[in-house]
């Protein structure tokens, strides 16, 4: 401060000014410092990304399967593997495969309940350059419509076991023909053709015949010379009568009998 009439000295007010001027600098400085972190957080997400877009992904396995007489073989589609990477279990109705993946931190894990039984002591697996064979032996010798299920034993046939309805009765399965006929089906639509009431000739034919198979040797002699001595138009089971003389052609009522030069 100043007395009155006095004017402040020149270097003084300069002094005053740069001190000013350096108090702005600091808080705009502060104010900078202030919104550096933001940004170098900001930056520092920006790489952890570029690291998570460089990590390799998982790569997608698949596997499959298919039958011959006597083996089910399945196959995982993973490359690159050792034996020490690879741990596969076989149960008589399941199978277990774990598989560590290579270049990943990842872990491979199939868990399947098969379809039907089968011999773990009698079955395989083999360690490939491009994947992993498992030959399971079947314990019956029949086609799998699938590779999973509940491990019931299979039917000849190829037919799964029955299975019981709601009401306590099986119900049937058809079998996996390939040509899509159901058999069972038509063998017995046949029979029951077979065992229809015959009418006419046919029936009459089948009646003979059964007597024929059943008779005595003196009955079967019997018929045989009376059909043959009658030209057909008498049929005799009794062989005191027919064995006596020759039998006599009776054609039917309104027909006449006559030999053909």
């Amino acid at each position: 401060d100043f007395a009155p009439g006095v004017k402040a000295n020149k270097t003084e007010s300069k002094q005053s000014s740069e001190e000013k001027q350096n108090k702005t600098d600091d808080a705009k400085s502060t104010t900078d410092n202030d919104t550096n972190p933001v940004a170098a957080t900001a930056s520092g997400d920006n790489n952890a990304a570029a690291v998570d877009n460089n990590a390799m992904p998982t790569p997608k396995i698949s596997h499959d399967w298919y039958q011959t007489e006597t083996q089910v073989v399945v196959e995982v589609r993973i490359k690159k593997l050792s034996a020490d990477m690879v741990k596969v279990d076989m149960g008589d109705t399941n199978l277990s495969v774990t598989a560590k993946l290579p270049g990943s931190d990842s872990e491979y894990s199939l868990e399947l309940d098969l379809a039907h039984p089968i011999l773990p002591l009698q079955s395989s697996y083999k360690i490939m350059s491009t994947k992993i064979e498992i030959k399971l032996k079947k314990a019956e010798g029949v086609r799998w419509a699938a590779l999973e299920g509940d491990g019931a034993a299979p039917l000849p046939g190829g037919t799964a076991a029955p299975v019981a309805t709601a009401s306590g009765a099986p119900a049937g399965v058809k079998g996996p023909y390939a040509s899509g006929r159901d058999w069972g089906a038509i063998e017995k639509a046949l029979k029951a053709e077979a065992e229809e009431k015959k009418e006419g000739e046919a029936a009459l034919n089948e009646m003979f015949q059964k007597i024929y198979a059943d008779a005595s040797d003196d009955v079967k002699r019997a018929m045989n010379k009376s059909f043959q001595e009658s030209g057909g138009t008498v049929l005799s089971t009794n062989w005191n009568e027919i064995g006596a003389e020759k039998t006599e052609v009776k054609p039917p009522d309104g027909m006449e009998w006559k030999k053909w030069d």
